[in-house]
């Protein structure tokens, strides 16, 4: 047979033994990882393969060549692995081809549906059904149905993210509660059948404004009774009552906000019309009833608005006010375990408090009090202030083994918090690559692709109000290493032991890595891997003793890949770390220019300087009755303060104090600030002008420092009365003291004088005892408490370097 021929006849058979096999096309899920595979399975020998994208751009993936097939990998599939890729076997010198068309889709989420919660009766609504994320989405068809009546349809189109449909009617009552469904089908070939079609349902809520209000109940009711008024009305969503009694000199005060109106031991002036208003967000109606008492109320209120229970960096505002009449002020009080601070006081009937920012103290018993003559009256209210419900959940969790180059994103999600926010970052604040990106309640950040030094640790840290939450994933990559990482105990004392650390991560094969510590030049240890036959980790501890002639020491820790071929710039990798000796502050010192013993209305420079290595911070104070103020802090060694105008309220104890992580020291000076007399006033009481044989107190008040020698005397007179606190009692009086009285307050600096007028009436007839012989023996007893918390006072003043006679008023004297 001619050669030729038989050559011809044996090409097809050596052609079809030699196939690539790879699917025409596949269809993968975004997110997912997958493999395509490219095989020939009849090549005896050696074979070769390529991957060639027919598309302009690459192939965003990783290869996997096994003996008889080619693997592509994609981690995780995004739409940029949409490709057509050509697979070339090679056999010897035959090389046979195959490709195939790489389909992406996605349809993570269910629809969802909008305006149904929230229908106004009788008025035109939309009904919205939305869905997110598809791709592709010309081949997304929506419905929504009310039962199996589609109501609306739509189809969506290329190069959109998703599809809106709405729907327009006007409900009636017969409508609330029907269910409302949104379907939405993926019609794209290759798709598994559960992952085609998602679809939302929801039933429909019918809204009305209230309506048919009546009001119930006895409208007339005899004094010191209770009175009882019920309200009934419809309407949806629940309406919110409100009792309004309008008063027949026209006041309008409002009573409640329950369906049931309860007034208890009614008196006269509960008289008038007692109005019920019921609302809700869609409209509101009122209804009177006319009610006849004999008394009038009594009853103090305190609202918090919105609510009592609310979120960490809500607003609210509290509401005091009392319906009695007349009511001379009210105060609002704060009661945290048993003891209550005063927030605000107001003359009249009502006050308000606001909290734009509320924090967990705020949390407590809220106490509104109001005074008249006839006494107090107190309400209470009680405010809780709860932390956010923050939850984290961060995906993938747990570690991630990635191998070089490849991509991956770490996604971490919050809920129970209106505005979360998200920080990234890694353990030992090693630096952070990637994108980073955050939208709501979603943060992701990409690594795309991961080097070495991506390895380690990752903390996604999300934090609302005062709540913090975190979670973490560890990732692994394996490699050569680039570099090692030296790790260090920390700065040291002088003497103390210092433990330096060397690490290689991920080395193979780990038996030909050397590592070496240097000293400048000089080696210290040197250390070898062990064989292992996947890679390890390599690490190296150097204990060393810290001295003095150390400080600012380098010490290098030197990694040797001991293989022929490799340059010397990768053979060698080094790290270096510099040893600090760190100490306490010491020498602190504190200065007064231009001196420390100061005239009202001069000028002070007072400075804070200390040494210590780190350098921490430095606070300088100022010390009053054992009570610390920080006037200035600096992260540094000094600080100063410039007082350009001093008074008295400067004097004290100053002190410098210095501190770092070792320890801290202090250094304090001593200043005064001396000021003549002044702001003096006399009050006399309980008056000016009394019954002969009547009793007064005359109260000298004045500022001054030293503290002042106070006299008195009558002008037509040479009688000079002394006393130390500014307080003087003339007993028993006679016509003949009526005149003219001066006050003279004096220390080293100067003096200030007041005259005033005494007049004593002549008494003409005997009566009984009256409600002023009350009062004169409470002013009495008033005075011998004010002089002993005079006494107390003033020492305590005398040590702050200033001086404020007693203040005389009704209350206290």
């Amino acid at each position: 047979m001619d050669l030729t021929l038989l050559v011809f006849l044996l090409l097809p058979v050596v052609a079809a033994s030699h196939k690539v096999d790879l699917p025409p096309k596949v269809v993968f899920k975004m997110g997912d990882r997958r493999e395509l595979t490219c095989s020939m399975r009849s090549c005896p020998g050696e074979l070769k393969f390529v991957w060639t994208p027919l598309e302009d751009k690459p192939l965003f993936a990783a290869v996997k060549n096994k003996p008889t097939e080619s693997v592509l990998i994609f981690e995780n599939v995004t739409r940029n692995h949409e490709n057509t890729v050509l697979c070339k076997a090679t056999c010897g010198k035959e090389t046979k081809q195959a490709k195939t068309t790489i389909k992406v889709y996605s349809f993570p989420r269910n629809p969802v549906i909008s305006g149904n919660d929230g229908l106004i009766l009788g008025e035109e609504n939309v009904l919205t059904c939305e869905v997110s994320h598809v791709y592709p989405s010309e081949f997304l068809e929506v419905e929504l149905l009310q039962g199996d009546t589609v109501l609306q349809a739509k189809e969506g189109e290329p190069n959109t993210d998703g599809l809106l449909i709405s729907h327009k009617f006007k409900p009636s009552s017969a409508d609330d509660g029907n269910a409302v469904t949104c379907r939405a089908s993926l019609n794209m070939d290759s798709i598994p059948s559960d992952g085609m079609i998602r679809e939302t349902s929801g039933h429909l809520s019918v809204l009305s404004a209230p309506h048919n209000v009546r009001v119930s109940g006895f409208a007339a009711v005899s004094l010191g009774s209770g009175l009882t008024l019920t309200c009934e009305a419809e309407g949806s969503p629940e309406p919110a009552f409100t009792w309004t009694a309008l008063k027949p000199d026209g006041q309008r005060v409002e009573m409640g906000k329950l369906r049931e109106l309860f007034v208890r031991n009614v008196s006269l002036t509960d008289t008038g019309i007692y109005r019920c208003e019921v609302s809700n967000r869609l409209g509101s109606q009122t209804a009177d009833v006319s009610v006849v008492v004999k008394a009038p109320p009594m009853e103090t209120i305190i609202e918090a608005r919105p609510q009592t229970v609310l979120k960490e960096g809500e607003s609210i505002s509290i509401y005091c006010k009392s319906d009695r009449v007349p009511v001379e002020r009210v105060v609002l009080r704060l009661m945290v375990d048993g003891r209550e601070t005063e927030l605000k006081t107001s003359v009249g009937a009502e006050t308000t408090f606001t909290l734009d920012s509320v924090k967990l103290s705020d949390s407590g018993l809220y106490v509104c009090e109001a005074f008249n003559e006839y006494g107090r009256q107190r309400a209470t209210l009680s405010l809780t202030v709860e932390t956010h419900l923050l939850e984290v959940v961060l995906q993938p969790d747990g570690v991630i083994v990635a191998e070089r180059g490849s991509g991956h994103a770490l996604s971490c999600q919050a809920s129970g918090c209106p505005q979360p926010t998200f920080s990234w970052r890694r353990l030992e604040n090693l630096p952070t690559r990637g994108l980073t990106e955050t939208i709501g309640f979603l943060s992701q950040l990409f690594l795309d692709p991961v080097e070495l030094e991506d390895e380690g640790t990752y903390i996604c840290e999300v934090t609302c109000g005062s709540v913090a939450e975190s979670k973490q994933t560890e990732m692994k990559l394996f490699s050569f290493p680039t570099s090692p990482v030296l790790e260090s105990s920390g700065p040291s004392l002088e003497g103390e032991t210092v433990r330096l650390t060397c690490s290689v991560r991920d080395v193979f094969p780990a038996d030909i890595f050397r590592i070496t510590w240097m000293d400048g030049e000089r080696e210290l240890i040197s250390e070898s891997g062990t064989f292992s036959s996947r890679p390890q980790n390599l690490t190296s501890v150097l204990s060393y003793d810290i001295e003095a002639k150390d400080k600012d020491k380098s010490i290098t820790c030197k990694v040797l890949l001991d293989i022929d071929g490799v340059p010397a710039a990768q053979a060698v990798k080094t790290s270096s770390t510099t040893l600090s000796l760190h100490y306490p502050p010491r020498g602190t010192r504190i200065t007064v220019s231009p001196q420390v013993d100061l005239k009202e209305g001069e000028s002070v420079s007072i400075s804070c300087l200390s040494d210590s290595v780190p350098v921490g911070r430095v606070v300088l104070r100022r010390v009053v009755d054992a009570i610390e103020t920080e006037l200035k802090a600096n992260e540094g060694a000094e600080t100063s303060v410039i007082l350009p105008s001093v008074d008295l309220d400067d004097s004290g104890l100053y002190v410098c104090e210095a501190f770092n992580q070792y320890g801290s020291h202090r250094d304090s000076v001593q200043v005064i600030v001396k000021t003549p007399p002044r702001n003096t006033t006399v009050e006399v009481l309980p008056s000016s002008e009394v019954q002969e044989g009547q009793n007064i107190t005359i109260c000298c008040n004045s500022v001054s420092f030293p503290p002042p020698a106070v006299v008195l005397r009558k002008l037509d007179s040479d009688s000079v009365i002394y006393s130390p606190d500014g307080v003087f009692q003339l007993i028993n009086l006679t016509p003949n003291d009526t005149g003219l009285y001066q006050v003279n307050v004096t220390n080293d600096l100067g003096y200030e004088t007041e005259i005033f007028l005494i007049n004593v009436k002549e008494k003409r007839f005997e009566s009984p005892p009256s409600w002023n012989d009350f009062v004169t023996a409470a002013v009495c007893l008033g005075s011998a408490l004010a002089l002993l918390g005079i006494v107390v006072y003033l020492w305590r003043e005398s040590k702050k370097g200033s001086y404020d006679l007693t203040k005389c008023n009704p209350d206290t004297v």
